[in-house]
This record gives structure tokens, C-alpha cells and sequence, in this order.
């Protein structure tokens, strides 16, 4: 009987841990979608005036890769869906054997969820790099 316990406790642990990590998934991209969405009201400001040298085909090479990450971030988001669709039984049946493509899944899950979020940070570091001269150059010229 204490097999069972064990294994059940396990089988719990693991269970509790794919569900967190599905959690914090959906949390990173929400913060992405928050962080595209700021970044794009930044991008359309009046901050950036036409005199900008290269100023046209930088936001709209913005504009692209931020439309790039949102394709990503929304096929992430759709594969996170199916698999918490398929991993949600998980939690009601402890008997289940969780194997080893649930655990693949997962995994690669993981590694496309922190690749998007590598993507957004980096664009989002360049953006407001790009921003703060703009920002800089435009004050001492006031």
C-alpha cells in the first residue's frame, strides 16, 4: 500500500509542477501581449518627427519583426492550449502513465515559450534604445 502512496505522491509532484509551469507560460505571454501592445502606441508617438534620419524603414522594420513575434507568440499560445488539453486529465487520474512524448511536449513547450520571450526582450531592449536617442537627440536640440 505504500508503493501506491509513494507513487501517487510522485505522480502528484509532477502533475502540480506541469500545471505551475503551464501557469507561468500563460503569464509570459500575456506579458508579451501587454509589452507589444505598449511598444506599438510608443512606435505610432509623436515622439518620433519625420526629420528622424532612417526613421521610416526602422519602425518599419519594427513593425515587422514585432508582427514576426506575434505569429510566433500566437502559435505558442495555440500549442500551450492543445497541450494543456491533453495534459488536464492528468490532474484527475493519478493511475495515468505520463509518457514520454507528454514529457517531450513539454519540454519543447518550455524551450518555445523562453525563446519568445527572448525574442521580446531583445526587440524591446532595441526599441527603446532606438527611443531613448530619438529622445535624447530631441531634448538638446530644445
Amino acid at each position: 500500500m505504500m508503493v501506491t502512496n509513494q507513487t501517487e505522491l510522485e505522480h502528484n509532484s509532477i502533475v502540480h509542477e506541469m500545471h505551475w509551469d503551464c501557469q507561468h507560460w500563460k503569464s509570459t505571454l500575456q506579458f508579451i501581449d501587454d509589452g507589444i501592445v505598449f511598444i506599438e502606441g510608443l512606435l505610432k508617438s509623436y515622439k518620433f518627427l519625420p526629420n528622424t534620419p532612417g526613421l521610416f524603414e526602422k519602425l518599419q522594420d519594427y513593425h515587422r519583426r514585432l508582427k514576426n513575434l506575434k505569429t510566433i507568440k500566437s502559435e505558442v499560445r495555440s500549442s500551450l492550449s492543445r497541450y494543456e488539453n491533453i495534459s488536464g486529465g492528468l490532474m484527475e487520474v493519478y493511475e495515468c502513465k505520463c509518457d514520454e512524448q507528454l514529457y517531450q511536449k513539454h519540454e519543447l513547450l518550455k524551450a518555445q515559450v523562453a525563446d519568445c520571450g527572448e525574442r521580446f526582450t531583445a526587440l524591446r531592449l532595441e526599441i527603446y534604445s532606438y527611443a531613448a536617442g530619438i529622445l535624447k537627440n530631441r531634448k538638446l536640440k530644445d
